[in-house]
């Protein structure tokens, strides 16, 4: 005998299940709401604790968006290179560098976070034939800072002018002395005089790397031109360098040498008169250090005369002269992280050493990938020190 079948749900059953089965899915869709909710608060609060957040997008002629607007005070941009080439992004306040990012590979997303003043401020987009970019900062409550009283760093300011002024005078008549053995087709003597004048830009670098203008005739890379070496924009110290120790020719060169030394002329006049902004001293050594973190290990910095450890010995000791000039005021306010300072750079120093081999350096590209990485490393951790003074002395 067939069992019974059950009874059949009645209208009152079928409606509670309906109801029951809406609640569910409301229920659920409630839920991922406040996931949602709590998700975006989350992130929203990180980001007011960030900065505001920035997508770029560098193409091969241009930027996505070429035009910016953000409010003042620190924001986080997103530097994505869409590009075939390793480009660098920059924020240009007149012809000064505010803030940049290099060697940003094809593919590849870089952060920059800054804190910026309200005002205009141009954007480079890849190579620097292409169109600049606008920057919109709008005013802020949010960006007002506590700074420290500026007594505190007029010896320090008025020492440091007068140390630029000193290696601008030097260096104007080392570039002189430079163009002369290039024009009288001494080579040799112009590949040594090369070496000894390149150091001493090296040594004001973190100020004179600020002059985008001056920076791109006197120092830029084969690399951020349209035809590289054979580019007519390419020139300055890098185009004598391609001749001297690549062509190992001093011939056509004439016109780059005068033109190299009207340009650091034109960069002496300029670092005499400079008016030194106390917030911008560590943070330039700390991004030179941290840019030839990376150049040590590529052996890019000099690619045709492979004298990068000269530039990084010079760099070094530019940086410890804003250390020394900084410490009566970091050694007070932050001690602990004054101290952490002068032990990376005294780290630094003994990597540098390590490398001389009967009393001189090397060629760069005779130097190990491990030594080079020791080196690198160094450089990169004293730049993290470096990074953190400005906060740790009121000046953020």
């Amino acid at each position: 005998m067939a069992s019974p079948l059950p009874p059949a749900a009645s209208p009152s059953s079928s409606k509670w299940l309906k109801l029951a089965l809406v609640g569910a899915i409301a229920l659920m869709v409630a839920g991922a709401a406040l996931f949602y909710y709590a998700s975006e608060k989350a992130r929203n609060a990180k980001l007011a604790q960030a900065g505001n957040e920035v997508d770029v997008i560098i193409n091969a002629t241009s930027c996505e968006p070429n035009e910016l607007t953000v409010p003042a005070g620190r924001t986080v941009f997103r530097i994505t290179n869409r590009s075939e080439r390793a480009v660098e992004w920059e924020i240009l306040d007149g012809v000064m560098v505010l803030e940049e990012r290099e060697n940003i590979a094809p593919g590849i997303s870089q952060t920059l976070t800054t804190k910026l003043a309200a005002g205009t401020y141009e954007i480079t987009c890849g190579l620097l034939s292409n169109p600049r970019g606008t920057l919109h900062v709008t005013p802020s409550a949010n960006a007002q800072a506590e700074r420290p009283a500026p007594v505190a760093f007029i010896g320090p300011v008025a020492e440091y002018r007068f140390f630029l002024a000193m290696q601008a005078s030097g260096l104007a008549k080392s570039v002189q002395a430079f163009a002369d053995a290039v024009k009288a087709g001494d080579l040799s003597k112009a590949q040594a005089l090369y070496v000894e004048a390149h150091t001493i830009y090296s040594q004001v670098k973190p100020v004179a790397d600020s002059f985008a203008d001056l920076d791109n005739v006197i120092d830029a890379y084969a690399d951020y031109f349209e035809k590289q070496e054979q580019d007519p924009g390419f020139s300055g110290f890098h185009r004598l360098e391609y001749g001297l120790f690549s062509q190992k020719s001093t011939e056509s060169l004439g016109p780059v040498a005068d033109k190299l030394v009207a340009d650091v002329a034109t960069l002496k006049t300029r670092l005499r008169s400079l008016d030194v902004a106390p917030d911008k001293l560590a943070p330039g050594a700390s991004k030179l250090l941290a840019k030839s973190a990376t150049a040590a290990g590529t052996g890019k910095n000099e690619r045709y005369s492979h004298t990068d450890i000269s530039d990084f010995e010079a760099y070094v000791a530019g940086s410890r002269k804003i250390v020394d000039l900084l410490r009566p005021i970091s050694a007070k306010a932050a001690p602990q992280l004054s101290a952490d300072i002068d032990q990376k750079l005294d780290a630094v120093t003994k990597a540098l050493e390590a490398l001389k081999q009967a009393g001189s350096f090397p060629s760069y590209d005779q130097v190990s990938a491990a030594d080079r990485k020791k080196l690198g490393d160094a450089m990169q951790e004293l730049s993290g020190e470096l990074g953190k003074l400005n906060g740790a002395i009121g000046l953020e």
